[in-house]
Order: structure tokens, then C-alpha cells, then sequence
């Protein structure tokens, strides 16, 4: 069978005319198996002509195998570090002095922390566990990753690809690698909004020595982490043809990630004849489509706003700090000795131990903010942690069933039964079919009434930092998590409690919750911990509502009503539109430039009358021939601070898209706003008539020829992200924002229809040629075309091929 499939593969890549398809990469281990046997991994890879990888295969081995193989060849360098960081090894190749960052949840820990917290996190339990529960395909396409990769390293480390990931290529934490290690690359994704936030916090947390009086806590930050949400977003609309001039569902969908690290999203089009064609992207390390399509569906998550842990407070044994009433019976903590190498300034290896705890919720943890020990170990109390997403061994399962959606029918009902989706909303449609929304995800199951019961003393503290993270006592069983009979694990809620909607126009979600994922039907009675109901939406999400309220009406000065075609959706996904210019320019033109010379916040008079004149002409938008955005951009991050009210009308929830509204001309802070805003640009040496092209740039590409970014943040009211608010030596370096972006809808014979970017490239190799292609052609507004159909990749006389077996 196997032979026979792969026979169908090759007659497939012969109709698409692929030169070279048949051929083989050079290696020490010899690529053909002997005659008349099948190879153990045998993979067809068609490079298109902007680097995306279309990989063909008999079974889910062969494409891990080939994704594993590519993957490396373009990104080997970031994901090995991030591989052995896993490990618990950071600090034996990176030193002590070192630090480790996952841009995506904001933590950063120095190198011992964080080999300590893996190795408490990354128990070999749970490892076992993600194997046990992985599905066929998932586990099959692990190992296929885990061997392509490997083979990849043997090549490189043999002395081929010379030139190639220079950075690392000698390294000695560059190594192939097993299953084990992809699946705990899973429990590092899955765990991106919970317990990796917090890593020096649990990876550093001690019991209060003997005769300690005050509480030991593992650092001091300056606000609790994720306070605020991830700093990562994500914006996405799915139409039906209710919405469209052609009659045509279609999808939008574009996470904001880091441009740096394993969170960036790499493209591939994957095929097993028969059984599998899928197209899409996934963060770094999974062989799978996280966001995608296929000839059935399409679908793009956002950021969520659920919490997927809770924090309980244990009441402890006197005199005994590692010891916790449950329940009236004294319970001793579980205790593990782990040791780590460190590689020390001169160069010698030493070992550093240290014994850390966890009670039967989680691990222990302590934290202090801004001096205060919000979350101390005394000799009384102490803080533990129960992260739902560490129990969720599901969530490579819902993507290796979603990527074989056969319906947008067959795509929710494989959500709700798996229920493996960690910390995004979901929207979907397909061809003819309505537009879906969902925040069916891992959440604690905590309702409300559970929080009012159980809340411990600490609760309404941090409950004013983080509305909706409950924090619990921990001494009764009546207050350990509820379990709904619809989940498939306990503790979590079931879809029935979770919310979602299906509605015959439109959905969206822009990182608010899923409150006003349509203005028309708002959804609401879901516990706190989900998401926030009945109160102010961000700038951002109140843009993303009105730019698809704007053209089903037309008020949006296009022909017609409802989006004509894919061009016309892309061009309003990438306007570089602003909700505050069209809130407040006015009022600043006709109310504080008229003065011409106001005081600065340092009581400098400034001149203001010539930044007055840009931002008249201004455009409106954050586009490269923009001249004047960066003047609104510096006057509105100081106008937002203002501490007295900034609009004169304030939040309705009768009219939550367009209220609060109309800017306070009379607060002075945000007039000295402007002569600050003018200040600051004149001693950056930045011209007020600068267009934003010049100033705004990639900061992970060629800094000699640097390529421009448009765009902006949401403290600005962008849709558009290219998130860097600070002027660094006169521009605004891009390290994150808009990622991964995909606009698809289908044809008349139900083939998908699909352009897009990846808009930092394909690689972070400064040696590949998909360094900064795609970069470049998102600069240019130049829609890349996902080749999914044979045609669509035949026509593409850039292409390339080659053939990986073993």
C-alpha cells in the first residue's frame, strides 16, 4: 500500500511537470533504498518560488519527515536553541549570565531559572502523557519531524550546505533530536499562557528558611505577569457570502506575533494523496497547519482572553513551610532535587542544584510586585499553581483532525469533541457556508459562584490587577476545579459552557472577548474567567467592527455594499487606518493648533503651528508615503496617559463600537501632549514632514538597506500592526506585529483561492534566500499567492524540487 500511495504521489508530481522531481539530496547515509524495499521516510518537496515548502508523502511519517527536513534548513538555528532550552541545558551552553525570553507571554528569566523551571515543568510525565494521547497521524508525523530534522543536523555537521546557519552551525547544542523533544516543544506551546509566564516564579521558589520572618519570594516585577493580557494579538474576519459581492465566503486572518524566536509562523502546504491536503501556517516545530485551509474550510485564530490557570492559597502546618492543611489532614509537599551544568565566565563547568516543590494542584510559586510579596512563601501561607494547559494532552490532536475538516460542520463538531485548542478563538467558514466563531478552548472550570465561595484573602487583590483569575483557597476540595460531563478531561468546562457563534453575515474577534463578536448578537452569561462582558472594547477592536460595518453599508466611500472581491478585503486589512485619527484629529486641528505656541509638560513653549500643518495634510494612515503619522503617534501615547478624562462622551454600552468618543481639548495634558510630541521628534532629530517609510523598519533584516514597515500599535487604534512605539536612534524598529497573514475564499469548482504573507520570510537564516523576500513583497503590498491547487504550483516557473528518504 505504502508503495503504491507513494506511486500516486510521484505520478502527481510528473502531471505538475516538476524538474527534478524524482531526485535526491547527497548524503553520508545514502538517500534510495535498496530496490524492492520501502524506505522507513520518503518525502517529495516542491520549493515554490517564494520558499513555501509544498511536501508530499505516502503517510503522516513521510510529511513530518519532510517538514522536519525543511524546517531545519530554514530555521534550524532558532529552533535548536529553543529545543535545548527545553532540555533544561540552557545554562550549560549559554553561561549563567545569560537570559531567555519568550517574547510571546513577555517573561524573561536568567539561564539557571529557567533550566530549573523546564526541568520541574517538563517532567517526564508529561511527555509520557502527550505520547500516550497523541493520535496516529500526530504521533506519526512527531517521529517524521524528529528523524527529517536530525537528518538535516547529520548533513550539516558531515560539512554540507556550506554557508548555511553560520550562527550556530558548530554549536555544540545543535544535535538531532527525538520524538520526546518535538512533544516537548508541544508542552512549551501549550503552556505559552499560563505557567511560562512565570518562569523565575516557579523555577526560583523556596520555602522560607528557619527563623525567616518575612516572606521569600522569587523575584520582584514591576506589575504581575500577563496583567494586562499576552502581548501578543491577532485580528481575523470570517464573511459568508451574505457579506460578499460575489456570493463567496471568505477568511481573513493575521496573528501579531514576535518576528523574533519559536513564535514566528512558517508556511507549508502539505499532501498524502487520498487522505490529506492542507495549507497553512504553525508556530515553529509543529508539522501540522495551526491556521490553514483546505478545499472544505478555512480558519485563523486570535489571542483569547480566558485564563488557563488559577492560583490556590494553601493555609500550612506550623512550623512546617513545606507541609499544607487539605481537607483537615496535614499533606507534605512533593519535593525533586534537580541539578543543572552552568557554564561559568572562565569557562569551566560547574553544577548548581536546587530542590523544588509542588503540591497536588501544581507547583509552588512566590512573586513580588513592586516590592510588595503579592504572592510570598511565610511560614503561614504559601501560593501554588494549577495550569489546565499542562493537563491538556489534546491540542496536537485538534489541529491533525482540523487539517482533515471535510466541512465547516465536521471542522466544530472536531472542536467540541477534542476540545484541544489552548489559548486562541477560532474563526472559520467554507465555501457556501456560514461564518463561525469560537472560544471553545481549555479553560478552568471556575464559575463565578465558585470564585464568590472560595475566594481567599489575597483574591480581591489580584482580582483588581487581573479580573477574572481566580485565586482560590486551597484547604477544601470544595474548591478544587468543577468538571462538566461534555469535556473530555476534568476540571476544564465543556463546550456547553464556552462560548461560540454561528451567524449567516459575519464574525470577528481583534483580542477583546467574545462579547461583541457581532454588535447585532452579543454574547454574554460566561464565568469571568472566560472573558469580560458589557464593558469598553479596545481601539483596535472597535475599528475591526466598524471597517466591516463600513462596507456592508458603504459608508466607506468603495462602490457598492459588502466586500466586491479578495482584493477589496485586502486592501481594508492593510490601510494602516487608525481609530484615533478618525476619533481626534479634527478636534486637534480645530482646537489645540489653533493656539500655535503652547507649553510643554515641562513648561517649554513650543511652536507647534508647522507639526500643525503636516498632520492637516496628513493622510490619515499609517502607509510608507504617509507624512505626518509619526507626529499622531507621538502626541497620542502621551495624550493617553492623560490622568483627567480624555473624551467628553464616555462608554455606552447601548453604543459599545463607537463610544467613548470625542476627544478633551480643555484636558491639558493632552494638549501639552502635542508640544511634547513636537519636542521629542525635534530631539531625535526626526523631520515632522519625514514619511513613515523612512523611519519605520524591519529590525530583523538588513539593517545597511533596511526594508520599511507600515503600520502601527493599539495604543494608536491600528489594525494594522507593526508594534514598536519608541524612536531608537531616530526610527521605529518592527520586532512584532503583523506575522503570518491569510486571505482565502474559493472558486467556482470549490478550489481555494488564497494570498497572503509571511511578512518577516521563511527563514532566519541570513544565507537563505527566503531571509527577506517576503518581507520585501509585504512592503510592496504585493500579495503572495498560496499555490494549493497542481495548477496553481505548475504555473509557478520559480519552483524547485527534490526528494528526502531514509
Amino acid at each position: 500500500m505504502r508503495n503504491a500511495q507513494w506511486a500516486a504521489g510521484l505520478a502527481a508530481c510528473g502531471l505538475m511537470s516538476l524538474a527534478g522531481c524524482g531526485g535526491s539530496i547527497g548524503s553520508d547515509q545514502g538517500d534510495n533504498p535498496p530496490v524492492g524495499a520501502a524506505p522507513t521516510y520518503d518525502a517529495t518537496i516542491v520549493r515554490d518560488s517564494d520558499g513555501v515548502p509544498h511536501i508530499t508523502g505516502a503517510d503522516y511519517g513521510d510529511i513530518g519527515y519532510g517538514y522536519g527536513y525543511v524546517h531545519a534548513e530554514d530555521n534550524l538555528c532558532v529552533l535548536a536553541e529553543d529545543l535545548i532550552t527545553t532540555l533544561g541545558r540552557r545554562a550549560e551552553f549559554f553561561g549563567r549570565d545569560g537570559s531567555y525570553s519568550i517574547p510571546a507571554n513577555g517573561n524573561t528569566s536568567n539561564n539557571v531559572d529557567s533550566d530549573f523551571f523546564w526541568r520541574h515543568m517538563q517532567i517526564e510525565e508529561r511527555v509520557a502523557a502527550l505520547r500516550a494521547d497523541a493520535s496516529p497521524e500526530a504521533a506519526a508525523a512527531t517521529a517524521g519531524f524528529a528523524a527529517g530534522y536530525s537528518r538535516y543536523v547529520r548533513e550539516l555537521q558531515a560539512g554540507e550546505h556550506p554557508g548555511r546557519h553560520a550562527a550556530c552551525r558548530d554549536a555544540g547544542w545543535v544535535t538531532p533530536i527525538t520524538a520526546d523533544d518535538v512533544y516537548r516543544r508541544y508542552f512549551r506551546l501549550a503552556i505559552i499562557a499560563s505557567s511560562s509566564a512565570l518562569v523565575t516564579e516557579i523555577g526560583a521558589a523556596q520555602p522560607p528558611l528557619p527563623g525567616q520572618t518575612t516572606p521569600a519570594v522569587a523575584t520582584d516585577r514591576e506589575q504581575f505577569p500577563l496583567q494586562g493580557g499576552l502581548p501578543i494579538g491577532s485580528n481575523m474576519y470570517a464573511l459568508s457570502g451574505e457579506a460578499t459581492q460575489t456570493g463567496q465566503s471568505m477568511l481573513f486572518g493575521n496573528p501579531h506575533f514576535p518576528w523574533e524566536g519559536t513564535e514566528r509562523l512558517y508556511q507549508a502546504h502539505m499532501t498524502i494523496p487520498g487522505e490529506l491536503d492542507i495549507m497553512g501556517a504553525s508556530l515553529y516545530g509543529v508539522p501540522a497547519a495551526l491556521i490553514g485551509f483546505n478545499r472544505h474550510v478555512a480558519w485563523s485564530h486570535t489571542v483569547s482572553t480566558a485564563y488557563r490557570f488559577g492560583l490556590y492559597e494553601l493555609t500550612l502546618v506550623p512550623g512546617n513551610p513545606t507541609s499544607y492543611l487539605f481537607d483537615g489532614e496535614a499533606v507534605e509537599m512533593e519535593s525533586e532535587t534537580y541539578s543543572i551544568q552552568v557554564l561559568e565566565t572562565d569557562g569551566s563547568l560547574t553544577e548548581e542544584s536546587r530542590t523544588l516543590y509542588r503540591s497536588h494542584y501544581g507547583p509552588m510559586m512566590s512573586l513580588s510586585v513592586s516590592g510588595i510579596p503579592v504572592l510570598g512563601w511565610d511560614v503561614l501561607r504559601a501560593y501554588t499553581l494549577r495550569d489546565a494547559n499542562a493537563e491538556n494532552t489534546r491540542m496536537i490532536n485538534q489541529f491533525f483532525a482540523w487539517n482533515r475538516a471535510e466541512s465547516l460542520d465536521d471542522f466544530i463538531q472536531k472542536q467540541k469533541d477534542i476540545l484541544g485548542v489552548p489559548w486562541v478563538n477560532t474563526a472559520a467558514t467554507g465555501p457556501g457556508e456560514p461564518a463561525y466563531y469560537a472560544d471553545i478552548t481549555v479553560v478552568p472550570n471556575v464559575p463565578d459562584d465558585k470564585v464568590t465561595q472560595c475566594q481567599s484573602l489575597l483574591g480581591p487583590v489580584v482580582g483588581a490587577l487581573m479580573p477574572g483569575l481566580p485565586v482560590l483557597r486551597g484547604s477544601s476540595s470544595d474548591c478544587d476545579w468543577d468538571s462538566d460531563a461534555d469535556a473530555p478531561a476534568p476540571g476544564i468546562f465543556g463546550p456547553g459552557n464556552l462560548p461560540s457563534l454561528l451567524r449567516d453575515d459575519w464574525v470577528h474577534n481583534c483580542n477583546d472577548s467574545y462579547w461583541l463578536t457581532h454588535p447585532d448578537e452579543p454574547i454574554t452569561g460566561y464565568a469571568a474567567i472566560i472573558g469580560d462582558e458589557g464593558n469598553e472594547r479596545s481601539l483596535r477592536t472597535r475599528l475591526c467592527i466598524r471597517q466591516v460595518q463600513d462596507r456592508l453599508d458603504g459608508s466607506d466611500g468603495r462602490p457598492g455594499t459588502g466586500f466586491a472581491d479578495l482584493a477589496e478585503l485586502q486592501d481594508i486589512v492593510l490601510s494602516s487606518a487608525l481609530m484615533t485619527e478618525r476619533l481626534a484629529r479634527q478636534t486637534v486641528l480645530d482646537s489645540i493648533c489653533p493656539l500655535e505656541t503652547i507649553l510643554s509638560s515641562s513648561l517649554t513653549p513650543v511652536d507647534v503651528s508647522g507639526a500643525c500643518a503636516v498632520l492637516a495634510a496628513w493622510d490619515g494612515s499609517l502607509n510608507l508615503e504617509s507624512v505626518g503619522g509619526h507626529i499622531w503617534r507621538e502626541f497620542w501615547k502621551r495624550a493617553d496617559d492623560a490622568l483627567l478624562p480624555l473624551w467628553l462622551s464616555p462608554f455606552d454600552t447601548s453604543d459599545p463600537v463607537n463610544t467613548p468618543n470625542t476627544l478633551n481639548p480643555l484636558n491639558p495634558q493632552v494638549v501639552a501632549a502635542l508640544a511634547d510630541a513636537v519636542e521629542a521628534l525635534e530631539q531625535a532629530g526626526v523631520a515632522l514632514d519625514a514619511p513613515l517609510g523612512a523611519l519605520q523598519v524591519s529590525a530583523v533584516h538588513d539593517q545597511a538597506d533596511p526594508v520599511p514597515v507600515f503600520g502601527g500599535n493599539g495604543f494608536e487604534g491600528a489594525f494594522t500592526i507593526a508594534a514598536r512605539g519608541e524612536l531608537v536612534d531616530g526610527r521605529y524598529p518592527v520586532t512584532y506585529g503583523n506575522s503570518y497573514i491569510q486571505t482565502v475564499t474559493w472558486d467556482d469548482n470549490g478550489d481555494p483561492i488564497a494570498e497572503g504573507f509571511v511578512t518577516y520570510s521563511q527563514s532566519t537564516d541570513p544565507a537563505s534566500p527566503y531571509f527577506q523576500n517576503m518581507t520585501e513583497a509585504y512592503a510592496d503590498k504585493a500579495w503572495i499567492p498560496w499555490r494549493f491547487t497542481e495548477a496553481q504550483l505548475a504555473a509557478d516557473a520559480g519552483r524547485s524540487s527534490f526528494r528526502v528518504s531514509e
